[in-house]
């Protein structure tokens, strides 16, 4: 009986793609009920294709967090594109996160569009259904004229940030999903390293104090960890900007800049992890690393 139950079980992994700021981290972090990928107000905050793994007596479902498509020729924003590309084509189903307080315009036309071929494995959520501005019937007619392969009951109104409309969701992906053994232990909720964790961690602390500086010129890499008595872990970390000039924006005056990054980092960090985190975080310059080829590479993991 317990073998035959086994073969009964659900797996897949569900790739979530959208625009920039349609809440697909958020959402993520919703469905998996942990913090799993950082969150911003800040467009192209995701630069990673994150994993966050659901288990339910159905299954379990792998949802890899990806970079907002949007129309850029930047050497980065395109890196961010093929990642979300990569992650669509690998997974086994795809969910499609669209704002419902955004007008749907050319650029939600062109990731229908990128969707088309895929559309029998695609399921959409119209997010942020908790603002008055949603307009889920807006989000159905455009999907109606822009992905009309969609079948009809697999576009769902969801808010991410309360937690509503998400269990309707997850049915249906569990209900589309293939028998299968599951691919990670019951216990885990995201596969990242923690050191990874911790550079995400940082960033997001940076970017939500510096976004109207220099949201996108920084980037965070952890030189050093080390695990001390008391079961404390003590972490090098260094965020880098693109130029000099901006090494005193992130310090700022008298070092107060850091330090509230530092000190709002180790409380989130302490929050995910079971240790105590101890952050020595510093400073310092890539020259224009979005224009780099094997910087990009370092950080995007593409």
């Amino acid at each position: 009986m317990e073998v035959q139950e086994s073969k009964q079980k659900k797996a897949a992994f569900v790739a979530v793609v959208g625009r920039p700021s349609a809440g697909k981290s958020t959402l993520v972090n919703s469905l998996c009920g942990a913090k799993v990928a950082i969150v911003s107000p800040v467009p192209q905050t995701t630069r990673n294709a994150i994993r966050g793994i659901v288990n339910r007596s159905e299954g379990q479902l792998v949802f890899v967090d990806t970079p907002g498509r949007h129309l850029s020729e930047r050497k980065l924003n395109r890196k961010l594109t093929e990642t979300a590309g990569r992650a669509a084509a690998e997974a086994g189903l795809i969910l499609y996160v669209l704002d419902a307080t955004r007008p749907p315009g050319i650029e939600e036309a062109a990731v229908a569009d990128w969707l088309m071929p895929s559309a029998g494995r695609v399921v959409a959520a119209a997010n942020k259904m908790d603002s008055p501005r949603a307009d889920f019937a807006e989000v159905k007619a455009f999907l109606q004229n822009h992905l009309q392969p969609l079948e009809a009951g697999r576009c769902f109104p969801v808010s991410a940030l309360k937690n509503e409309g998400t269990g309707e969701l997850l049915a249906c992906l569990f209900d589309l999903a293939e028998q299968g053994e599951p691919f990670y232990p019951e216990e885990y909720y995201t596969d990242q390293p923690p050191e990874f964790r911790i550079a995400e961690i940082i960033r997001e602390q940076a970017i939500n104090r510096l976004r109207e500086e220099l949201p996108h010129a920084l980037y965070v890499e952890v030189a050093d960890t080390e695990m001390r008595e008391g079961n404390r872990l003590w972490v090098r970390a260094f965020i880098l900007t693109e130029r000099d000039s901006q090494k005193g924006i992130v310090v700022g005056k008298g070092g107060a800049m850091i330090k509230a990054i530092r000190l709002a980092a180790q409380r989130e960090l302490n929050l995910v992890f079971d240790w105590k985190v101890e952050l020595d975080l510093r400073v310092k310059t890539a020259h224009d690393w979005r224009r780099n080829d094997a910087a990009l590479r370092r950080i995007l993991g593409a």
